[in-house]
């Protein structure tokens, strides 16, 4: 797949690529950091609660788990777990 920019500066190809290029890099890091940060809040409810991260929507939308804060944080973390990750995917699949 190819994605077309215009770009309405009169800075030259090369600068817009570099600050571009930082751009998305900065973002990939950015990404790595949540990725690690949501995966131990993730890994940590894991094993409080002997549920794995991936059954815990199904669970908590029927009812099994109760009204416990700490299912809607771990919902919270996981959510933004998987949101990172996608975005993540989708920075590394971007070359300039």
């Amino acid at each position: 797949m190819s994605f077309t920019m215009e770009i309405k500066t009169d800075f030259s190809p090369q600068e817009v690529g570099e600050a571009i290029r930082s751009a998305v890099e900065h973002e990939k890091h950015v990404a790595k950091y949540k990725i690690k940060r949501y995966s131990m809040i993730c890994e940590d409810f894991e094993k409080k609660f002997g549920c794995v991260s991936g059954e815990l929507r199904e669970r908590l939308e029927a009812g099994d788990l109760g009204d416990d804060t700490d299912f809607f944080e771990w919902y919270a973390a996981k959510r933004g777990l998987d949101h990172w990750s996608k975005r993540l995917e989708v920075l590394s699949g971007t070359s300039f």
